[in-house]
């Protein structure tokens, strides 16, 4: 134990004898009342203690970020919760509501969510996993609970194409449905409009308009959509009726596929736009 005690003080010497007499000097400083020493101990512990203040603010900095690290990455983690709840209650309504159609009506209506969008300015359409095997053709209306989205164009086994409402090559009958006047309404790449309208014709802003029973593609009326403007052509003797679907073609997720084709008879004789 001896030896071990020598060892030490013979290699940190010097350093315990600094780390003694500065004990000692501040042991005689704070209890010497000596003014002059007094002046001494208050620059001494006024350094110290600013010196203290700048490590701990340093620490305390370093603290702060990491502090602001963990509230960052919880902020983000309640964002995406957050958003996946907003996601679940918009499509918890979407769902609802396509029951609620489904339970007030006999016709026949099947379900279908759609698994890709071909968006562009003229030509959108949308493809919906159910096919032939569901009993699906060409020429069947797809709605949502809102209103009409568009008319399957193609079929493979599993999966159907869809013309949606925004698409120049669909061309639809449509009325309005208080006061029974008929029209032919298209996608100009802009927005819906009814055509070469007589300015006879009275619609007015705020009107609905549904699918035409006369039409050779759609049989029973199908909400669309309001009257929201009513503009002159250049010929003044006629009047485009522009339309604000009911049904956002670019967003709605889950549809209804109306399982009725048109009489092929009828449609022969009749104008069909469909099939241009």
């Amino acid at each position: 134990m001896f030896k071990l005690l020598s060892n030490v003080w013979n290699q940190f010497r010097e350093y315990l004898v600094l780390v003694s007499l500065v004990i000692i000097s501040l042991s005689l400083l704070t209890q010497n009342n000596n003014p002059q020493v007094q002046n001494v101990r208050a620059v001494a512990f006024g350094s110290f203690a600013t010196v203290t203040s700048v490590f701990y603010d340093l620490f305390n900095i370093t603290q702060l970020k990491n502090d602001n690290q963990v509230l960052r990455k919880l902020n983000a983690e309640m964002m995406i919760h957050l958003s996946m709840l907003r996601e679940q209650g918009i499509l918890n309504r979407e769902l609802k509501g396509m029951l609620e159609i489904k339970d007030t009506t006999s016709l026949p209506l099947l379900p279908a969510t759609i698994v890709s969008k071909s968006l562009s300015i003229t030509q959108n359409t949308i493809t919906i996993n159910a096919g032939i095997k569901e009993g699906i053709k060409p020429g069947m209306p797809v709605l949502s609970y809102r209103g009409l989205v568009g008319i399957i164009q193609t079929c493979s086994e599993n999966f159907s194409i869809a013309r949606t409402i925004k698409n120049v090559d669909l061309k639809l009958t449509v009325k309005n449905e208080n006061k029974r006047l008929n029209g032919i309404m298209k996608w100009d790449g802009e927005k819906l409009v009814i055509v070469d309208v007589p300015r006879t014709f009275d619609f007015d802003v705020g009107d609905r308009i549904v699918t035409s029973e006369i039409s050779s593609i759609i049989p029973i009326p199908i909400p669309v959509g309001i009257v929201s403007n009513i503009e002159e052509d250049k010929t003044g003797l006629l009047n485009l009726i522009h339309i604000k679907p009911f049904e956002e073609v670019l967003s709605v997720e889950n549809v209804f596929i109306l399982m009725l084709v048109e009489n092929t008879e009828k449609n022969n004789l009749e104008l069909n736009f469909y099939n241009r």
